[in-house]
């Protein structure tokens, strides 16, 4: 029970009860102050910024707003993944620099994982030339500037290819030449769209699959043929819309008409070239992440695996990855970030991705640089935000989890 006293005013007051301290000295009203202070600078800042780019554009009469993007922009892009040509608008060049920024994204992010993973498993195998060989692989990549390697891979290795006439034919009646590579292009009917919906279907059917057969082994102990039921949805199911909605799939071919291959689907070689070098660069750094990422786990996990009389693919794939993960998704999300942004190098190669089609073409023909730039920055920062949402989003998948 807390002791009671009289103060000088003669009013009682607790013993236990805290001094009163001053707002000049008190911790968490200073703290509050500061940051107030340092926010109002900022936004005063920001606002002396903007207002005196709006004064200095007004005086040199340049226009503002986002209205250029309606405009006809009447320049072609090479290579485009939808329908556009001189008659589209600025905003419809924008759309393909996106695309073609994200398709080079997506496919480099893809192999350099795969690639990556290889090289990072083989520096740490039994085997002298393979772990000598990787190790080589590993050093001499991540220590040649990016830049450097894309023009090697364009001037040295694709422009000097056998010209139109003289191409090399390979298999599939696919045609490769100092062009880029040209191969047959599928032409799906009309009713097609039901086949891509069942095979979506099948892809969520195998997810819940995965994780009723994951949750009942861990409940069990018993295995699931999950492998099965997963092959059956992925093959059945679009196999089955085929077949109803009588859906066909016919082929382009590529032939030879005067200078050039018509038909078919066109690969340029700055887009080969660029995601040859992006794939083949960032995978070195990813082979030192997963190693690193390996190195980490315990050696008694490994032992420990050993005893069970696991295979050593097995031990690997069941034992040390999934340990080793939690090393390694962190920096690997750096490695995306980094090879997305690098992609903005595709225009000393000429490849029109966004850099080149927006920040080139149409900042030259438009003028308006500060909605341009604002644009450019803002498309980076979103494609990096949601790699790393979803980067995070698996890496609290696979943590480790206490029991």
């Amino acid at each position: 029970m807390a002791s009671i006293d009289s103060n000088q005013s003669g009013r009682p007051a607790l013993a236990d009860e805290p001094p009163k301290v001053s707002l000049i000295n008190d911790p968490k009203a200073r703290a509050i102050f500061y940051q107030a202070l340092l926010l109002a600078v900022v936004v005063w800042f920001a606002w002396y910024i903007f207002g005196n780019l709006t004064a200095n554009m007004a005086k040199q009469n340049i226009r503002t707003g986002f209205g250029f993007l309606n405009n006809t922009a009447s320049f072609d892009i090479g290579f485009h993944l939808i329908d556009y040509d001189r008659s589209s608008t600025f905003a419809e060049a924008l759309l393909v620099g996106f695309l073609n920024t994200g398709l080079v994204a997506v496919i480099g992010i893809f192999f350099a994982t795969v690639l990556g993973f290889t090289i990072g498993i083989a520096r740490l195998s039994s085997n002298w030339i393979v772990a000598r060989l990787a190790t080589v692989y590993v050093e001499v990549m991540r220590n040649i500037p990016l830049l450097l390697q894309m023009f090697f891979w364009y001037f040295g290795v694709l422009s000097l290819l056998p010209a139109v006439r003289q191409s090399m034919e390979l298999p599939l009646f696919s045609i490769f030449n100092n062009r880029g590579l040209v191969t047959p292009a599928p032409i799906p009917s009309e009713n097609f769209w039901v086949v891509w919906l069942a095979l979506l279907i099948a892809v969520v059917a195998i997810f819940f699959v995965n994780r009723w057969a994951r949750k009942r082994f861990e409940a069990t102990g018993e295995r699931q043929p999950n492998v099965w039921i997963n092959l059956a949805l992925i093959i059945l199911l679009p196999a089955l819309a085929w077949v109803v909605t009588g859906s066909s799939i016919s082929w382009s071919i590529p032939e030879l008409a005067g200078f050039n291959y018509q038909g078919g689907m066109h690969i340029p070689p700055e887009f080969i070239a660029l995601t040859w070098a992006l794939t083949t660069y960032t995978a070195a750094f990813i082979a030192e992440i997963v190693r690193a990422g390996i190195l980490a786990v315990d050696k008694g996990q490994t032992e420990a695996a050993q005893s069970l009389g696991l295979k050593d693919g097995d031990r690997l794939r069941q034992v040390i990855i999934p340990q080793a993960m939690r090393v390694i998704v962190p920096p690997l999300t750096s490695q995306y970030l980094n090879l997305t942004k690098n992609s903005s190098l595709a225009v000393a190669i000429g490849y029109p991705d966004l850099v080149s089609v927006f920040m080139g073409t149409t900042l030259n023909q438009t003028g308006q640089a500060v909605e341009v730039v604002a644009i450019t920055m803002l498309i980076y920062l979103s494609l990096s935000l949601i790699t790393s949402a979803f980067m995070n989003w698996f890496n609290a998948r696979v943590a480790l989890t206490e029991r």
